[in-house]
């Protein structure tokens, strides 16, 4: 028989279980309604080429943010509630909550956050006058890695990639007056993504660029394309492409310096081509980095941009801009921020690194391994800087998931419909060091495919590793087959051999194309000296140039050089204590802007042009 007290404590246990089994129940149903809200069918972000032309409402700023590792917020958060006296509890308030610079990555703004990877909430007010008859977008420069926005409560979109900018329409959401805008990101590293697990560079996570409302009329120009043609003289050929008109409406694109205007109607599909001559041109190139600004109008929405203009083709081994033969000499470089690290952003970013640039005596830079920030490339414009952009196919993605192809074809069209008028961009590249075999083949080939598609004006690559038999080095990688110019990667000197070994290394490349050396080079931390064979030091370092320098003269078909890398930056596989600390110390320059040995052996051959066909 059981004791009075036995069946108390029996009757608490069961008390217990029912209690827990509620909690249980009650959890599954707020997950439900998370996950039905995020998965809630939302109009997708749309890309607007020149949205940083148009004239915008600025949220940059002091956002309040809350830090959310379980994601217990989502999405009640969206609804930016408040204690109300007597009201249910509300365990959260973004008005006494810290806040963070946007731009600007969460990284390196709070210590705590340096390693953080996961959820923040970040909301902002602003007040607001919408005028009738416009839409009004949610213009994102670029949120890591997953983002979803609401404005009043309302959920606008969500969208998936670190790098590439968006358009988030809130016509239904704003109202006059006082408003706010929630927007959860997350900088979660999957698998199943674009870049994916695995990176050699800092997971900056946040709204890493700049935020802002564009209004536009009802129907109004999302994209358009204005260049030269190839081979024609100073034709200027392009389209334009009218949202929520009517066919046959009227478009019209002007270059007032040129005294040239052209007009063409939309068909069915909303797309204009356009068509004019422009006798007297000046034609972009390195040494006359010439704009020219381009109105763009169709009904009520007028787009004025500054855009260069000039071709860039290959003929055999040859890459030619303007159809003259052209050496491209030039540094890679991160996003990563000088002097106060970080995700690069700003204007002054850009032309302290793209200055850099110039001062080392590069005419070519590889932003690698993503799109950056449209900054940096209206800065290379104006500077007359050439550029290869490149998309985060990086290393052993899932080549043979079609949910991956879809996002990497996403980010695409992204890069692509954002910066196509951009002068100074010769290069799509499609990946960088993957796995040769018949499914990545295949992925990246697709991928080529979709960017000519896109934009047929442009030459395609991607940076290839090559094989190794004896003390030759073989470009033969079928990948080869279907792009435009073949980028390679080797470390001589660094990861293999002495740097003398680039002394005896030859190269058999197996196709005629053009080959650019996206990658060579070796590490150093600035300010250490000893000995050429002392691995770190700056000596070191400026050896592997010498010797890679007189290899590269050797390389059939060598139409271009990037060297791996201009600046030092953040990575959390670069651990060696005292010279890495958390840095890829491969740069030509510190973080801090101190220019390492090697820097001089470079400038010397670029000013020189001691290196690569005379052009």
């Amino acid at each position: 028989m059981k004791s009075s007290f036995a069946r108390m404590f029996e009757g608490s246990n069961i008390a217990m279980r029912a209690a827990l089994v509620m909690l249980s129940a009650i959890a599954l149903l707020f997950a439900s309604r998370a996950s039905q809200a995020q998965q809630a069918p939302t109009a997708a972000p749309i890309v607007l080429t020149g949205a940083d032309m148009r004239p915008a409402t600025s949220l940059n700023g002091e956002w309040h943010t809350i830090v959310d590792p379980y994601f217990n917020g989502f999405p009640g958060y969206s609804l930016n509630q408040k204690q109300e006296p007597g009201g249910r509890v509300v365990e959260y308030d973004f008005s006494k909550s810290p806040t963070l610079k946007v731009p600007g990555d969460w990284n390196t703004q709070r210590d705590s956050l340096l390693y953080y990877e996961g959820p923040v909430w970040y909301e902002r007010d602003f007040t607001y006058q919408p005028k009738e008859h416009t839409h009004i977008f949610l213009h994102i420069g670029a949120a890591n890695y997953k983002s979803w926005f609401w404005v009043n409560g309302k959920k606008v979109c969500e969208h998936e990639g670190g790098f590439t900018s968006f358009n988030c329409e809130v016509t239904g959401a704003v109202h006059a007056g006082d408003n706010f805008v929630v927007a959860a990101v997350d900088n979660t590293r999957h698998e199943d993504g674009v870049p994916t697990l695995k990176t050699d560079w800092w997971n900056y996570g946040g709204l890493t660029r700049t935020v802002s409302l564009i209004e536009v009329p009802e129907a109004f120009i999302d994209q358009y394309d204005v260049h030269l043609a190839r081979g024609e003289g100073s034709v200027i050929e392009g389209w334009v492409h009218v949202q929520g008109g009517q066919p046959g409406a009227l478009v019209d694109v002007e270059i007032p310096e040129l005294a040239r205007k052209t007009s063409a109607v939309t068909g069915s599909d909303g797309r204009a081509a356009i068509r004019m001559e422009a006798k007297g041109l000046a034609r972009w190139s390195p040494e006359t980095p010439k704009l020219y600004k381009v109105t763009v109008r169709a009904g009520r929405d007028v787009i004025e941009d500054l855009a260069g203009f000039r071709t860039i083709e290959t003929r055999g081994n040859e890459i030619l801009l303007n159809g003259k033969p052209i050496f491209l000499r030039g540094v890679c470089i991160h996003a990563e921020a000088p002097y106060r690290s970080g995700r690069a952003y700003s204007d002054k970013d850009a032309e302290t690194l793209l200055g850099w640039a110039r001062e080392l005596g590069a005419n070519f830079v590889r932003l690698a391994h993503y799109p950056h920030d449209e900054s940096m490339l209206r800065a290379a414009d104006r500077m007359g800087i050439l550029v290869w952009s490149e998309i985060p196919v990086y290393w052993a993605i899932q080549f043979d998931n079609p949910k991956v192809l879809a996002k990497a074809q996403q980010q695409l069209d992204e890069e692509i419909g954002t910066s196509r008028n951009h002068a100074a961009i010769v290069l799509w590249s499609m990946a960088n060091e993957t796995p040769n075999n018949e499914t990545r083949t295949h992925f990246i080939e697709t991928l080529a495919q979709h960017a000519r598609v896109l934009d047929p004006t442009r030459l395609i690559t991607a940076a290839l590793l090559v094989r190794t038999e004896g003390h030759t080095k073989i470009v033969d990688d079928p990948l080869g087959k279907a792009l435009d110019v073949i980028g390679a990667n080797e470390y001589v000197g660094w990861y293999e051999q002495t740097a003398e070994g680039a002394d005896t290394t030859d190269w058999r490349v197996d196709y005629d194309k053009p080959i650019v050396m996206s990658e060579f080079g070796g590490g150093a931390k600035a300010g250490l000296h000893g000995p050429d064979s002392e691995r770190w030091s700056e000596e070191f370092q400026a050896n592997i140039y010498r010797h890679q320098i007189g290899m590269l003269n050797r390389v059939p078909n060598l139409r271009g050089m990037s060297a791996w890398i201009l600046m030092d930056f953040r990575s959390p596989t670069r651990n060696l204590a005292g010279i890495q600390d958390g840095y890829n110390r491969k740069g030509l320059i510190s973080d801090q802007g101190q220019k390492k040995a090697a820097f001089f052996v470079l400038q010397k051959a670029y000013v020189e042009k001691t290196v690569g066909k005379a052009e």
